[in-house]
């Protein structure tokens, strides 16, 4: 049969579904994309590539409401469902509710626990050790709406940074789970489970503030931290009234006799750093706004004390 969709989305994971329901011949009436920041986003390139109507719009919502030039357009559309695949932006409710079918919506955690939008960092800041992921209908709560489906069993390795589980399990997963939702609904067979509200946890989005690093945590908290960081925004510790951000961190099981925070030196072509009950070893280093480094290249020598 196939589907009429409106598309909201981004990046390389935006791409993916779209070429994916496209190719399983659901019919694409528009694209939505944010404004482009620095390099074209993938989702935007190939919607004008398959010719497909492209939207570029940063916000949908004025004081509460949809934006009314907006919603003509969209309601111009016709579309059947809505799909929103790794969507930023809030929607109104006059356009999450408008088709037949309503909206689908992909999330990188098993919901109902970490609902927000930097649910993969604080996934490992907080030390989980499964995820998975879920497409679930929004509704006017953060997360809240009723699950569709939800795919778990992933494993959250102690190497794992933000970046390395999502490009490496979760996005592929949640591309699969996105096509797979869309075929149950096309196909009637979709059935969608309320949440389980005792089981919820909220956390917010993770900012300078939180990733700013405090030396009197202990050091399996701190590698948690530049992990969960990873890449964005970077976990950090000042040098010189600049911010050195760590990536690529990796626990040494090894004790320091060296004040928390102090560069013990490079071994192996990485950093190493003594924490309180550890070291933790890190791949690569930020300062101030110089490029990202390679840790042994960085110009950081032993005995130097970063700061909290």
């Amino acid at each position: 049969m196939g589907l009429r969709i409106a598309f909201f989305g981004q990046a390389a994971f935006g791409r993916d579904v779209l070429v994916q329901l496209a190719e399983a011949g659901h019919g694409i009436a528009g694209v939505y994309v944010p404004p482009d920041r620095g390099r074209p986003d993938p989702l935007a390139v190939e919607a004008e590539e398959r010719s497909l109507p492209l939207f570029r719009h940063q916000r949908f919502r004025r004081r509460g409401a949809a934006v009314p030039e907006i919603l003509a357009e969209y309601l111009g559309l016709g579309a059947d469902l809505n799909v929103l695949a790794f969507v930023t932006a809030i929607l109104p409710r006059e356009i999450v509710e408008a088709p037949a079918h309503q909206s689908i919506c992909f999330h990188p955690s098993l919901l109902p626990r970490f609902r927000g939008g930097a649910a993969l960092a604080w996934q490992i800041i907080q030390g989980e050790r499964e995820t998975g992921v879920c497409v679930f209908r929004p509704d006017a709560g953060v997360d809240t709406g009723p699950i569709l489906i939800q795919r778990g069993g992933i494993r959250i390795e102690d190497h794992h940074s933000a970046g390395t589980l999502y490009f490496e399990h979760l996005y592929p997963l949640g591309v699969e789970a996105m096509v797979e939702a869309v075929a149950a609904i096309d196909a009637g067979t979709a059935r969608f489970e309320a949440q389980d509200e005792s089981k919820a946890t909220f956390q917010g989005l993770v900012g300078d503030t939180e990733a700013r690093i405090d030396w009197s945590s202990d050091a399996v908290e701190l590698d948690r931290l530049i992990r969960g960081c990873d890449p964005q925004p970077g976990a950090f510790a000042m040098l010189h009234g600049d911010r050195v951000r760590l990536y690529g961190a990796r626990l040494a099981s090894r004790g320091s006799s060296h004040e928390p925070g102090t560069i013990i030196g490079v071994e192996d072509g990485r950093l190493l750093i003594a924490a309180r009950g550890g070291q933790i070893s890190i791949a690569k280093v930020k300062i101030g706004s110089t490029p990202k480094a390679p840790a042994a290249e960085a110009g950081l020598a032993a005995g130097q004390q970063l700061e909290s």
